[in-house]
């Protein structure tokens, strides 16, 4: 019998059958350092390592992003998929069988409706492409010296000549109008509702979990209109946060710690047809920092391949500069007589295109190459322009071997010494100016008592036992909601770990995200039960405090003299809990 959701002791089962240590790094580097490990951050720019895995409480945390989580949540975050999705990751990584109804599990999601036109627009497209009416494209397709097993690999279709035979069939299905208009296939027309795509070759795009999520229209019968034309922004495609093939490419980039990066369909299916399968194209935009990360993520070395004209040298440059910012050196692959990735291989063929991603040029070198175009250097302005130009591209890069060997290039160029090169370097450093930047605020010991209470309640059942028996009233709201949870979950579970709470609390996110940022809290995993009756008597102190000082206050208002007495009578007996519990707190 098939099931459509998981218990929790199922998912705890799963959770609890691996190492998160083991599940990070298959995906990040990590380095041992005392008794966590550390890596990488792949969920921001990050240039050295800032991310914390813990093996004992099987979280991770990064101190710079503040990203937190078990071995889920990191599943979720790196591959950006739900929760469901990443339980079976870990469950297929540890070699338990799921036996999940997805269908079902695909209607939690409030985008299904969408994802099902996509599946019902692409059977049509395919349709489309093989029958009669679609051998023209066919042809166009053969012609570029691509076989019917592209058109079946790629689920390359084609949207009919007609102004409304896809929108018609999708209402035939009872999808509703605004619904196909939310996912960009159909607009509102002269002659109302319209098919977007009309007579054009289409490419899908995928998700990073690879659903399709739009197209990419390409002309073929030499229409004078735009080559390509990709879906509207959706609710589910964002073109700046995805990259063609990545849901294929994934595998095979992390197997051989390269990802190539290309700039068309076309270019990116060539290189498949020669074995080249660890590749993803950019969507018709220069790479953003949301796409920088994904590609950071992929593979330890990054090549970049753009076309060979000076539009793609221009992109390289582009691309070079973005994932600089997050820490990434890629290698550079040039192609001659300015031709695509495509077209180098139909003119120089498999062997030749093989032999240039295997011998990349360095960023140096190829920098030296950019900044040296349209310069004449015997010209000393333009001989100045280019050597700061080079200075200021070395500024950005870590590697001190790798400085020296460029500026070793640079002097023989320019002859100009090394030392003198060293020193316009060293001189032109910016220093680096936070503006704004806040000075953390001292805490005062009753927040300080709160954050380490909350903190080890996380990972004690005798810490939650102190605290249910001594009942301190904490100040922060959000923890004493935390605490009325804890108390609950003690009840029914009897361990208590902070990576089991994270996936019991996981469809909770108020919840969720007050044990997140209590994660985030920067104290010492060590902790003696008095230090824990310290933060309660502290956090009591504090309560009291504040109950005496609003009697105080009522005090000096009230004119009754036996009100008077009764608010005196109150603020002594706090007075005395306060130095009783001192007194017990002494002992």
């Amino acid at each position: 019998m098939k099931e459509t959701l998981l218990s929790q002791e199922q998912i705890l089962q799963i959770q609890n059958s691996v190492d998160i240590v083991d599940i990070v790094s298959s995906y990040v580097p990590l380095t041992l350092k005392g008794k966590n490990f550390f890596g990488v951050c792949p969920f921001h720019p990050d240039h050295s390592p800032s991310m914390s895995v813990s093996r004992e409480k099987q979280i991770y945390k990064c101190f710079s992003c503040r990203a937190s989580g078990n071995v889920f949540k990191f599943i979720m975050d790196y591959e950006n998929i739900g929760f469901i999705e990443a339980v079976k990751i870990v469950a297929d990584k540890a070699g338990i069988s799921l036996n999940l109804d997805m269908p079902k599990l695909n209607k939690l999601n409030q985008n299904f409706v969408l994802y099902d036109i996509f599946n019902i627009a692409q059977k049509f497209y395919s349709n489309n492409i093989n029958t009669a009416i679609g051998q023209n494209a066919r042809e166009f397709i053969m012609k570029r010296h691509f076989d019917s097993s592209i058109i079946k690999d790629f689920e390359l279709g084609l949207s009919l000549n007609s102004y409304d035979s896809l929108t018609n069939l999708l209402l035939k299905k009872n999808f509703q109008l605004k619904d196909l208009e939310r996912t960009g296939l159909t607009a509102k027309g002269d002659k109302g509702y319209k098919d977007v795509y009309i007579n054009r070759i289409m490419f899908p795009l995928y998700d990073l979990t690879g659903k399709i999520v739009g197209y990419s229209g390409r002309i073929y019968n030499g229409e004078k209109t735009s080559k390509y034309f990709n879906t509207k922004e959706t609710e589910i495609f964002k073109k700046g946060e995805l990259l063609y093939n990545y849901h294929r490419a994934k595998e095979p980039a992390r197997d051989q710690e390269n990802i190539i990066i290309v700039e068309g369909f076309f270019a990116l299916i060539r290189l498949y047809t020669i074995g080249v399968k660890n590749v993803v194209a950019t969507l018709g935009t220069a790479v953003t920092k949301k796409q920088a990360l994904l590609i950071k993520r992929m593979a330890k070395q990054v090549t970049l391949m753009f076309d060979g004209d000076s539009a793609g040298d221009e992109a390289t440059n582009s691309c070079i500069e973005e994932l600089n910012e997050i820490g990434v050196i890629p290698k550079i692959v040039r192609l001659e007589d300015n031709l695509d990735p495509d077209d180098y291989v139909l003119k120089y063929g498999k062997n030749k295109m093989l032999e240039k991603i295997n011998n990349p040029m360095n960023v140096m070198d190829y920098k030296l190459s950019y900044h040296r175009k349209k310069k004449n250097l015997n010209n000393n302005l333009d001989l100045s322009k280019y050597v700061n130009e080079i200075l200021e591209d070395l500024r950005k890069i870590d590697d001190d071997i790798y400085k020296e060997l460029t500026l070793k290039k640079l002097s023989d160029e320019s002859h100009l010494s090394i030392e003198f090169l060293k020193k316009r370097m060293d001189d032109g450093k910016q220093q680096l100016v936070i503006l704004d930047k806040k000075i953390p605020k001292r805490q005062n010991k009753y927040i300080q008592a709160e954050n380490s209470l909350i903190y080890y309640m996380l990972n004690n059942r005798d810490v939650i036992t102190l605290y249910n028996e001594e009942k301190p009233r904490f100040l922060n709201q959000n923890y004493r909601l935390l605490a009325r949870n804890l108390v609950a979950y003690m009840k029914e579970n009897k361990e208590i770990k902070t990576s089991n709470l994270l996936t019991y609390y996981s469809s909770d996110k108020e919840i969720l995200d007050i044990i997140q940022s209590v994660i985030q809290l920067d104290l010492k995993d060590e902790y003696t039960i008095q230090e824990i009756k310290d933060y309660i008597h502290v956090i009591k102190e504090h309560d009291i405090n504040m109950d005496i000082k609003r009697l105080q206050d009522a005090l000096k208002t009230e004119t009754d003299r036996n009100k008077k007495n009764e608010i005196l009578k109150q603020i002594f007996e706090r007075r005395k809990i306060e130095c009783d519990g001192d007194e017990n707190n002494d002992k």
